[in-house]
């Protein structure tokens, strides 16, 4: 969802089950009768759920670290009973068994959940704690980064996570005025450090700064490479991967990880995107990439 939309009302809140490129995946997977799959980022079972449908007797694996997400996707996904089973794990930190699934899927968005649930402090569009945990079992808060780390660390990951060009700037100003409680005074801390043209450009000056603490507090760049390097070997000869990024520092890694890989032929020499109908229909569609590579026999 994009960040100057209306967040819904909380009562209304739920993980979305539309998937991005929903199509392409099943596709990309070519999904076989009684196969085992792995959805490696289940959210809401959108993706589970298709490639459950495709074809006879599949069977998955789902995998999420945020216990809200799992426990939307055992709702999803009841109909399908036995077939799926559901951990509650980071998927860099899973035990991937050799050469056990037909394929594997790792949708990277955040969910339109996580920025329309207030009390979770993904967004600054509603006042709430600096939390931005994925993992509710961590303790390292947004709010321990944002007053706790130094000038130097905080420039640094606004830089180099949220591709922020006056991250020195914002840096300075934060440790001025810290310590902060809420995504709101924060976000009004970022605004006043900017240029006022810069305050009221296309997207808010606190929206590469709020990116950049989410995947430091979740540590999420190392947590891909960790599971792009483990993956490939959970793949029977022949079974595929497809990974969906929605921004550049994901999508160069998961280029590099899939080409580096001695154990996979990489199918898509571009990535796969979205059609206009699609984005049309739904616009967080607009910003992801698709890659796929394959499991050489």
């Amino acid at each position: 969802m994009r960040n100057h939309e209306l967040p819904l009302d909380i009562e209304d809140i739920g993980f979305s089950h539309i998937p991005v490129l929903s199509q392409e995946v099943v596709e990309g997977l070519a999904v076989r009768p009684e196969g085992h799959y792995l959805d490696a980022t289940v959210g809401g079972g959108g993706h589970s759920r298709l490639i459950l449908e495709s074809a006879p007797d599949v069977r998955l694996t789902a995998l999420d670290q945020d216990e809200d997400a799992l426990s939307a996707a055992k709702k999803e996904l009841a109909v399908f009973e036995e077939r799926v089973q559901f951990i509650h794990v980071n998927f860099s930190a899973y035990e991937f068994p050799e050469n056990t699934f037909d394929g594997i899927i790792a949708d990277l968005g955040v969910s339109s959940y996580h920025l329309d649930t207030p009390e979770r402090g993904f967004s600054f569009r509603r006042e709430a704690s600096l939390d931005m945990r994925m993992d509710k079992r961590q303790s390292l808060t947004a709010a321990d980064v944002i007053n706790e780390w130094d000038e130097a660390e905080l420039a640094n990951i606004f830089f180099k996570y949220g591709e922020e060009r006056l991250s020195r700037r914002i840096a300075r100003r934060i440790v001025e005025q810290r310590p902060f409680q809420t995504t709101t005074e924060l976000a009004t801390a970022i605004a006043s450090s900017v240029p006022g043209k810069y305050r009221h450009g296309r997207i808010h000056p606190a929206t590469r700064v709020f990116q950049a603490l989410r995947i430091a507090v979740n540590d999420e760049l190392k947590a891909l490479e960790t599971f792009l390097t483990k993956a490939p070997n959970a793949l029977v000869p022949g079974g595929r991967i497809a990974i969906i990024s929605f921004h550049s520092l994901e999508d160069r890694i998961v280029k590099h990880s899939l080409r580096g890989s001695s154990l996979l032929q990489v199918l898509t020499k571009k990535p796969i995107t979205a059609t206009e109908e699609e984005i049309s229909n739904n616009p967080r569609a607009r910003s992801a990439k698709l890659r796929i590579a394959e499991r050489k026999i």
